[in-house]
């Protein structure tokens, strides 16, 4: 069957096997940050995001992503690499084996959530299998970002305030 994806940015048309996965297809296309850990959607290290949500692309057959948008960890590089360093900076990660899929999904929380609660977080974990570290050294770390990201955003805000008042008070001054 002849599909047609955009992987990362760029449309990929194919002749496809109607029984060939997602996470073959994409591996077959170069997307080596897609790991098979179970082949029973348990473990969450096969994630990609297909328009907009995180889906386990071992259970999504390619025929039924066609004309879909799929991202994944190499399409989303400068996205990642901040909380990826964040997390490996927490000791929120042991072997990284399962690291991909645990960051397409925190990607996909954050962009679903600007502050996502903690049931919220632990929902979005819950598909990701890590079998060095349990979750709370990764619910920690995840907890550690959105704590740095908020401060972040609050002094970007303020700054931005200040430089209002600011240049408000030079034009006062022009007057």
């Amino acid at each position: 069957m002849l599909v047609q994806l955009t992987v990362n940015g760029k449309v990929i048309k194919e002749d496809v096997d109607a029984d060939l996965t997602l996470y073959t297809f994409l591996r077959n296309h170069g997307c080596y940050s897609i790991k098979c850990g179970c082949e029973t959607t348990n473990c969450g290290l096969c994630t990609v995001i297909m328009n907009g949500k995180p889906v386990l692309s071992c259970a999504v057959l390619t025929v039924r992503a066609d004309g879909a948008q799929i991202e994944t960890l190499e399409g989303l590089q400068e996205e990642a690499a901040e909380f990826g360093a964040f997390i490996a900076n927490q000791g929120a990660d042991q072997c990284g084996f399962c690291n991909p899929g645990f960051i397409m999904n925190a990607l996909a929380m954050f962009r679903e959530y600007e502050d996502p609660t903690e049931e919220q977080i632990r929902e979005y974990l819950a598909g990701n299998l890590c079998r060095c570290t349990g979750y709370e050294g990764q619910t920690r770390a995840m907890k550690a970002f959105l704590a740095q990201r908020r401060e972040k955003r609050t002094a970007q805000a303020e700054a931005g305030s200040a430089g209002e008042s600011t240049s408000e008070g030079k034009e006062a001054d022009r007057l």
